[in-house]
């Protein structure tokens, strides 16, 4: 007997961004793009000025930022080009990490910004729970 093949894990992606950003404004169709080609996972725009009681907390000093999250925990967040391809190979290689049973990071970031990081990951996997 076999057995199907494990799904791949699905992952939140979130930019961080801001309107009045001009490279959040160029890089978002790009971001609409890979959430188009990569359908398996949650994408979610984060205006940081328009959800501030998301965001608040975090220490944001270059756009765009991206998080990613799976399972609640904070797999990835910082600062990347703006370019879909890096995206792309920046989320393929976290979701392969996971399926090969890499633990999360210790932090994301600077230690005062972990618990930060932490909050925003719970409450935006908890959107689509």
């Amino acid at each position: 007997m076999t057995t199907a093949p494990a799904a791949p894990p699905q992952l939140l992606i979130a930019c961080l961004c801001a309107q009045w950003c001009g490279t959040c404004r160029e890089y978002r169709a790009a971001f609409q793009q890979l959430a188009a080609a990569l359908p398996q996972h949650r994408w979610r725009w984060l205006d940081i000025e328009d959800e501030a009681d998301l965001a608040d907390e975090i220490d944001i000093e270059t756009f765009p930022t991206l998080l990613i999250v799976h399972d609640a925990q904070v797999r990835f967040a910082g600062t990347v080009l703006p370019r879909a391809g890096d995206a792309q190979r920046l989320v393929e290689s976290v979701a392969d990490q996971i399926e090969r049973g890499v633990p999360p990071p210790a932090g994301p970031g600077p230690a005062d910004q972990d618990a930060a990081w932490a909050a925003l990951a719970g409450a935006l996997w908890a959107e689509g729970a």
